[in-house]
């Protein structure tokens, strides 16, 4: 238990003067407070030494801390405020106001007496000066020796319009981004508590601004959002307070609506939209279509649109879409000419987008001529232009696409006689493929007249309009080249069949006076072959057997015979090399014989001792075959 005379000023209210007089603001006056003008109340702050008037009673002023013992009978808080009209002076605790009772009681100085404290009457009270120019607040804490005591509100303050907001911790505070923020940790504790703060349960380092208490987030962004919270610890235990701040964003236009697009490929080609915005948006729209107006917003949280037609609630048919983003009216009518709008609202504030709708119909007009197709002649006709109109201004095409076109007629045109002019035919085909040719074509004045009939014309008429064309060319200037082979080379290239081997030539491009050229120049020419078959006495040859030898075993897994095979001259019969057979399969040289199963061991180890020799004497033999000697 703590002593009455040992009490300790936790929290002072950002005081710092130790001795026992009284603070008033600048613009307070007691003594002449009737004569001065109209002011907002100011509660007196004085830092003193609680007194003690028995051993039970404790009597202080506001800006201290209270700490109770078990022998207190009765605390008496005083309040002293100025302020012209004089103040209406409340209480409340821990942000809710006092009830009073036969233990709790206000006294006619409007200072708070409480009788026979107990820990239920442990908390922060808060004395409130109001007249009608504003209110001041002082709190003192009340508390008991040991945990310590936070000071907590459990109110909701939304912020849309104020710079800087400053609120008790344990609030829900709702704030537009940009704004100072400012959480207020009043903390009461004998001995003194440390305090310590968290934001989403993790510790804020110290580059924070943290002081007396105080925890100031500056132009506060979505990042910041979160829950903080406040401990406060001391020797005797902790107590912790938290605070929900949720940033705010306004309701803001966007450029475009993505739920718009899909919308209106179900609604049809009947359909048409608009965007609203700001400043206000216009759509002609035929009677009879269908209407699709967009509310394109961002916000946090997530606006509710309420939508108006002349500044009133809808009353006509319609249907909303997207979550209330699309405004879908169904066979638009003369009536319904007027300005739609969408007002979007959260609790950081509105935004209103309007859409003006004018009913109005295309049509098709024809009233002019397009230009003539033709100068002169019995050709020349003129089709009316054909225009899209909208309240007598010409419009895209598309938007008379539903209505039916008027019929066009033709209009004859500049049917009259054309000046002389100089007539031409194609010209003949050339009289060299190579080296120089020569082409014609016949070149005469005619005169097209009104009826469609050409009149030959003497020469000096056309002359005096024009050059006369020239009737002759040359052609075919390109030199004249052919392909030319060299002699077939000797018949002795790889044998591919029997007396059948390969011979080869040169094949080039050359000019008809003897001078190679780039082979590119006979590409459109046939090219001789450069390769052919041929036949010789060389390639004469067969592969040539002899009889197999006598099986080494006559049971067992082991027999095998074998036989000679050489590439062989079919006239001559001499052995030659074997790849001038190579053409045909090399048959065979070994075989196993005699597989069937030995009835004593006896022949089967002879077999075993004979497969041995053979697979020596079998390695030599191929390794000579490899080079060219069995």
């Amino acid at each position: 238990q703590y002593p009455l005379h040992r009490y300790v000023s936790g929290f002072t209210s950002s005081l710092r003067a130790s001795s026992a007089e009284t603070f008033l603001p600048s613009s307070v006056d007691p003594a002449n407070s009737l004569r001065r003008p109209h002011q907002k109340p100011a509660i007196l702050r004085k830092i003193s030494a609680a007194q003690q008037l028995s051993a039970s009673e404790v009597i202080t002023h506001l800006g201290q801390t209270v700490v109770l013992a078990s022998g207190t009978l009765s605390v008496l808080l005083h309040c002293e405020a100025v302020g012209n009209p004089k103040p209406t002076i409340s209480w409340a605790k821990n942000g809710e106001e006092v009830k009073y009772n036969d233990r709790i009681l206000l006294q006619p100085d409007d200072s708070l007496q409480i009788l026979a404290p107990v820990e239920a009457d442990v908390g922060f009270y808060a004395c409130n000066a109001s007249n009608a120019l504003g209110s001041d607040s002082v709190s003192i804490a009340v508390t008991l020796a040991g945990k310590p005591l936070i000071k907590a509100s459990r109110a909701t303050v939304i912020n849309t319009e104020l710079p800087a907001v400053t609120f008790d911790i344990g609030s829900t505070v709702k704030t537009v981004q940009g704004v100072n923020v400012t959480i207020n940790c009043q903390v009461a504790g004998v001995p003194e508590a440390e305090v310590t703060w968290f934001k989403n349960k993790v510790k804020l380092s110290s580059a924070h601004h943290l002081q007396d208490g105080l925890l100031l987030i500056a132009n506060v962004s979505q990042s910041d959002q979160g829950l903080y919270s406040c401990k406060a610890a001391n020797l005797h235990g902790e107590v912790t307070e938290s605070s929900q701040l949720l940033v705010l964003d306004p309701p803001q236009p966007l450029p475009y609506l993505e739920e718009l697009t899909p919308v209106l490929s179900s609604a049809g080609t009947s359909a048409h939209s608009v965007l609203a915005s700001p400043s206000g948006t216009k759509m002609t729209i035929s009677p009879g279509r269908s209407a699709l107006i967009g509310c394109a917003v961002d916000g946090h949280p997530t606006p509710n649109i309420t939508w108006l037609y002349s500044g009133d609630p809808l009353r006509l048919q319609h249907r909303l879409l997207a979550a209330g983003r699309i405004l879908q009216i169904l066979n638009v009518t003369d009536a319904l000419q007027g300005e739609f709008s969408c007002v979007a609202q959260n609790e950081a504030g509105s935004l209103t987008q309007k859409a003006s709708l004018a009913v109005q119909e295309y049509w098709w007009s024809v009233d002019k001529l397009m230009a003539c197709s033709a100068s002169c002649g019995h050709k020349g006709v003129q089709l009316p232009q054909l225009r899209c109109l909208l309240d007598g201004t010409e419009v895209n095409i598309s938007h008379c696409k539903e209505k039916p076109k008027p019929a066009l007629q033709p209009i004859a045109c500049n049917r009259k006689d054309c000046p002389s002019r100089w007539m031409v035919t194609s010209w003949s085909p050339c009289t060299q493929s190579c080296g120089g040719g020569i082409q014609m074509r016949r070149v005469t004045c005619q005169c097209l007249t009104a009826k469609g009939s050409s009149v030959p014309m003497s020469n000096e008429a056309c002359a005096q309009v024009s050059k006369r064309p020239v009737d002759t060319q040359n052609c075919n200037r390109q030199p004249c080249v052919e392909w030319v082979s060299s002699s077939w080379g000797q018949c002795n290239g790889p044998c591919i069949g029997p007396r059948l081997a390969v011979q080869h030539r040169q094949i080039f491009c050359q000019t008809r006076d003897g001078t190679s050229v780039s082979s590119d120049q006979c590409s459109a020419l046939p090219r001789p072959l450069s390769t052919q078959n041929c036949w010789t006495d060389m390639c004469s040859v067969h592969w040539r057997v002899s009889l197999w030898t006598v099986c080494t075993a006559t049971c067992g897994n082991y027999g095998f015979q074998s036989r000679r095979v050489d590439c062989v001259h079919i006239h001559t019969n001499k052995p030659v090399m074997d790849h001038h057979c190579s053409w045909r399969p090399r048959p065979a040289n070994w075989q196993r014989c005699n597989i069937t199963p030995c009835e004593n061991g006896t022949l089967l180890k002879e077999g075993e001792a004979m497969w041995g020799r053979w697979r020596k004497d079998g390695r030599a033999i191929s390794q000579k075959c490899s080079i060219g000697l069995c």
